[in-house]
């Protein structure tokens, strides 16, 4: 009986050592196969990037990027201490300015190193923590197609233009639906592509932001533009930094409505929202931050912005960041030339100084 129970005894080690080699054996498939998947995954991503043309990489970042960064200007707002610094006349920066702008700054440069980025609140820290660093794309923009023109451009053709909070002025006195943050996409001088996004635009169930692009030769998302009535003439202009040339302008037009607000972003919204025909703005104020997206998402709904005098902008990495020629934006519904033909040469010649 001893001995039976010994050899008993002994089988169930073997069968045991044997079965703990089996998993140990699975085991080691296992992680051989986890890691030949990880490896497999990490390479389809790598070239995924690569078939994906940059332009379209840079805009899909650049839509979740403005979201979370609408995500951090509410934040701020409610913690109560805005930190309010004044850069100049007329010219405030918030906490929200300086934070949004690190958020954005750091998730599109740590996904394009090569690109140039230029900010209105300067240099910024781009040590941020985990949940200010944007790594998800949105997918749904992915999905379109790209233009063939803006299919093989390189690193250096780009300069993105950004915003972290448009209408500064309209955050610290409660306008709060004037607030926008703007990512323009500049290619080799001209604004082709452009994220608005709106961090207190209340959509149907009271949930907060919503993101509007646009890119030349696609179109715009984030929402289905509209237009103003054909019988008359609304215009949507400043609202914090009137003078005798915004007025001039206005009674040369002789619009039957004025909307004043704040904000480039907020002020080009009016015109895809059909609130407003035109923008005008003979005034030196803006800086090329404010007008790049703005430029791109309104010109790729067949939109126009120019300066006063008729021209675009340039957005290069090395142009002045001062419009001193003023905004001129119409929808695409009204001719912009014969609105620029009826502006008075005496607000004319101050824009040429």
């Amino acid at each position: 009986m001893f001995v039976l129970s010994n050899l008993y005894t002994a089988r169930l080690m073997r069968s045991a050592a044997t079965v703990s080699k089996t998993i140990q054996t699975e085991k080691v498939n296992f992680r051989k196969v986890q890691s030949n998947h990880n490896i497999y995954f990490k390479n389809y991503c790598n070239c995924n990037k690569m078939t994906v043309p940059t332009i379209m990489r840079v805009m899909a970042l650049s839509i979740t990027t403005a979201n979370r960064a609408g995500t951090i200007i509410r934040d701020v707002m409610k913690k109560g201490n805005l930190n309010i610094v004044e850069k100049g006349k007329d010219d405030l920066q918030t906490e929200a300015d300086r934070s949004a702008q690190r958020c954005i700054i750091a998730s599109l440069t740590k996904e394009f190193p090569n690109i140039k980025i230029i900010g209105e609140e300067g240099g910024s820290d781009l040590n941020v923590k985990d949940d200010w660093l944007v790594k998800e794309s949105d997918a749904e923009f992915l999905k379109q197609n790209c233009p063939e023109e803006l299919q093989e451009l390189k690193d250096e053709d780009f300069v993105i233009w950004v915003d972290p909070l448009d209408g500064t002025s309209e955050y610290t006195q409660g306008f709060l639906d004037h607030v926008t943050v703007l990512i323009g996409v500049a290619i080799k001088n001209c604004a082709v592509g452009g994220v608005i996004h709106q961090p207190y635009y209340e959509n149907d169930g009271g949930m907060l932001g919503r993101t509007i692009w646009g890119l030349k030769g696609l179109g715009i998302g984030g929402f289905v533009p509209s237009y103003p009535p054909d019988n008359k003439l609304i215009i949507t202009t400043t609202r914090s930094h009137f003078s005798p040339s915004v007025q001039a302008a206005l009674d040369a037009l002789a619009p039957n409505e004025v909307i004043k607000v704040g904000g480039a972003g907020f002020k080009v919204l009016q015109l895809l929202e059909g609130k407003a025909h035109a923008y005008v703005f003979p005034n030196p104020g803006c800086k090329k931050w404010d007008t790049c997206a703005p430029e791109a998402v309104l010109e790729a709904n067949g939109g126009t912005l120019t300066d006063m005098l008729g021209d675009h902008y340039s957005y290069n990495a090395c142009i002045e960041f001062p419009n001193k020629r003023g905004v001129l934006a119409t929808n695409g519904k009204i001719d912009h030339c014969e609105i620029l033909k009826k502006i008075p040469e005496s607000v004319l010649e101050v824009m040429r100084k």
